[in-house]
């Protein structure tokens, strides 16, 4: 994993050497952007993009000192990232109009690469990107393991989620895992990503609110979480006042999909109390033999 990160550190370093010298200071004119609303907007995506980094914290039980390391690990990583993120849109959109950046899509990176290094530079760039999505899935699935097992130990989910496979597997990930697949395969890119920046931001609101809440017990800086919860609403807003206008097929699906979520959890806290209820009495009888 930590030889995956290093080759993508080092073909993104070669990528901004190479684009920055030659940018055209003129395609990144304020003239040339969108209305604030979009802008604001757009950051629901940047959200949803930096989601991945909350998979730090699965790695606390794993950690010496998780106090001190932990968010060390948070702060060094957002900056690294944060930084290379600014610096590679200003090779992208300062060697690329927008039009062809809007055009290649998932490619404009390697497209932007090839005016420095002709071919080479393209297959660089997109060999870099299957890097980069090996190491994320990487990262989510083990997230994912560890998360599928809590929820099941506490009965969020059905206690299938925690259990394991002869071979040591757990059944949790290998579910999720399949899951994904089928929607990565079946679903467009772009409703993925609408979807979720929407959950991103939704769960966002919820931790930062939960941290205010049990600031005394955690230690935060409340007026760090109060800002979060601001602004992450505020970006919501915006959100979904624009894909209501721009995309509402998937503003529907948004909602059908919290409404679904909230009818799966219902029945499955309905049917844990009733499996309980029933429990209950078969228990007492067994106690009073």
């Amino acid at each position: 994993m930590s030889a995956i990160v290093i080759v993508e550190l080092c073909v993104f370093a070669v990528f901004i050497a190479v684009t920055l010298p030659d940018v055209d200071w003129g395609l990144l004119a304020f003239s040339g952007y969108p209305p604030l609303a979009d802008v604001v907007a757009s950051v629901a995506l940047t959200f949803f993009a930096f989601m991945g980094f909350s998979v730090i914290t699965f790695s606390a039980g794993d950690l010496r000192d998780p106090a001190r390391g932990l968010p060390r690990a948070m702060y060094t990583a957002l900056a690294v990232t944060g930084g290379l993120y600014v610096l590679i849109a200003f090779g992208v959109f300062g060697t690329l109009p927008v039009d062809d950046v809007v055009r290649h899509g998932e490619t404009a990176i390697a497209e932007a690469a090839r005016p420095a290094l002709g071919d080479a530079g393209f297959t660089m760039m997109a060999l870099a990107a299957i890097l980069a999505t090996t190491s994320s899935v990487n990262a989510t699935l083990y997230a994912s393991g560890g998360l599928t097992r809590m929820l099941a130990s506490v009965g969020q989910f059905p206690t299938v989620f925690g259990r394991a496979t002869k071979g040591g597997a757990h059944i949790g990930l290998l579910l999720t895992a399949a899951l994904i697949l089928l929607v990565a395969n079946l679903v467009d890119l772009s409703a993925i990503a609408s979807l979720g920046s929407a959950i991103a931001l939704c769960v966002f609101v919820l931790v930062a609110l939960a941290g205010w809440r049990r600031r005394a017990d955690t230690g935060a800086n409340p007026v760090i979480a109060v800002t979060a919860i601001v602004v992450a609403v505020v970006v919501l807003g915006f959100f979904v006042a624009d894909t209501l206008r721009n995309d509402p097929a998937t503003f529907v699906a948004i909602i059908a999909l919290a409404g679904l979520a909230v009818v799966l959890d219902a029945l499955w806290k309905r049917s844990v109390r009733r499996d309980e209820q029933a429990r209950g009495p078969h228990e007492e009888r067994l106690a009073h033999h």
